[in-house]
């Protein structure tokens, strides 16, 4: 069920019984020394790929950069200004109303995302009501490592380390896709510091390594399955409720 793989047909066929979208967004960042670049696209997508399969909804592709200027001292980060992803945002919902979508749901794995989206949100529909007639568009944003069930499976694998960047549950997901590329050795200190910073290179060096009051090390193969399952279980259940309420 990935737009991308399909063709314009098929897609018009789909519109013809079911007008629900999934569209995953991440970033394109560093993730501590352990943690790849596509931590946050790569969860996004996984989560995403497995409910659209779970509900038969078509899964667009992943807006893979995003609004990272913060990480920007650390080699590899790639970012997107804020204006710049609320009109790629925006054009990519307009573009998908055109066709009769009118139930986007977008599967987020970045926090840097969420206040330029829903400010994409407001103004595509600002857009909308400058047509005659309007077109109908409904529009959600979830965080994937936000919801409950996923937030105390967390906390259960990984106590009081989980932190705020470059996360267990993050990595250990990544894990689950790539176990070839997985890295659990021990980081020093175990946990990193946290606290507040202002623009990327203070963020370098209040955090050197690219993690906030996380452990990583942490992480493995077998927790990103679980989290995988717990994650896809419950987004299931929100998409669901999304698409079909009148």
């Amino acid at each position: 069920m990935r737009l991308h793989l399909m063709t314009w047909p098929q897609v018009e066929a789909y519109l013809a019984h079911s007008t629900a979208i999934i569209l995953p967004i991440g970033s394109t960042e560093q993730h501590g020394p352990t943690g790849l670049i596509g931590t946050d696209a790569l969860c996004a997508e996984a989560v995403a790929d497995k409910v659209g399969e779970a509900l038969g909804v078509v899964v667009a592709p992943t807006l893979a950069i995003g609004m990272a200027q913060h990480h920007m001292a650390f080699p590899g980060t790639m970012t997107l200004k804020p204006s710049t992803l609320l009109a790629v945002v925006e054009d990519c919902l307009l573009s998908l109303v055109r066709h009769g979508f009118d139930r986007v749901l977008m599967i987020n794995g970045h926090g840097g995302n969420v206040a330029t989206i829903n400010a994409a949100f407001s103004q595509t529909q600002m857009e909308l009501d400058r047509l005659s007639p309007r077109p109908a568009l409904r529009t959600r944003l979830v965080n994937w490592w936000e919801t409950p069930e996923v937030m105390a499976a967390s906390h259960r694998l990984f106590a009081d380390m989980v932190g705020s960047h470059a996360t267990p549950p993050e990595v250990a997901l990544t894990w689950a896709l790539h176990p070839d590329l997985a890295d659990p050795h021990p980081l020093v200190p175990a946990v990193a510091p946290t606290g507040a910073f202002f623009g990327p290179a203070d963020f370098r060096e209040r955090f050197p390594d690219g993690r906030i009051g996380s452990n990583p090390s942490l992480a493995s193969p077998e927790a990103g399955r679980e989290l995988l399952k717990i994650a896809t279980d419950e987004m299931t259940r929100l998409a669901s409720d999304f698409f079909t309420q009148p």
